[in-house]
């Protein structure tokens, strides 16, 4: 049975008040979601700087295997991608030896190669992480090939 008082809206369709709720509701729902997102994204730049590093770490013991030595500091991790102009032997280098040209890291900065390396490493390659700094923790932490 029917209201007398109560009319039907003969449009049928939300009020505005109605649409802004909605909206409000939606802008919380995906902010939060963004928030989330973020935090997966900085752990998996993180993820692809060890990943890389072990990639040069391999290049770097095949080129040892091959050459006698590591890469002059001089010549760097691009030595693993082209072969040095200098002081390499010349029919020793058989690289390259990994499949692309160095990336620069996951935030855009150059990887710091080393030799010799720290902790009495023969060298080591490091990611000054997303500030680009020495040292610092978290998501700002160095990624290092002697850790």
């Amino acid at each position: 049975m029917k209201d007398k008082n109560f009319q039907e809206d003969p449009q049928g369709g939300w009020t505005f008040i109605e649409t802004l709720i909605v909206i409000g509701i939606i802008l919380i729902l995906t902010s939060s979601v963004g928030f989330t997102a973020v935090k997966y994204l900085d752990k998996a730049k993180a993820v692809t700087a060890r990943s890389q590093i072990e990639t040069f770490s391999l290049g770097m013991d095949a080129y040892f295997f091959d050459c006698g030595s590591y890469p002059p500091d001089i010549h760097g991790l691009d030595a693993l991608w082209k072969k040095p102009d200098s002081g390499v032997p010349a029919d020793s280098w058989n690289g390259p030896y990994i499949n692309k040209p160095v990336p620069r890291d996951p935030w855009d900065n150059e990887y710091e190669y080393i030799i010799p390396g720290y902790n009495d490493m023969p060298y080591s390659i490091r990611s000054f992480g997303r500030d680009g700094k020495e040292g610092r923790t978290g998501n700002d932490a160095d990624i290092c090939s002697w850790e």
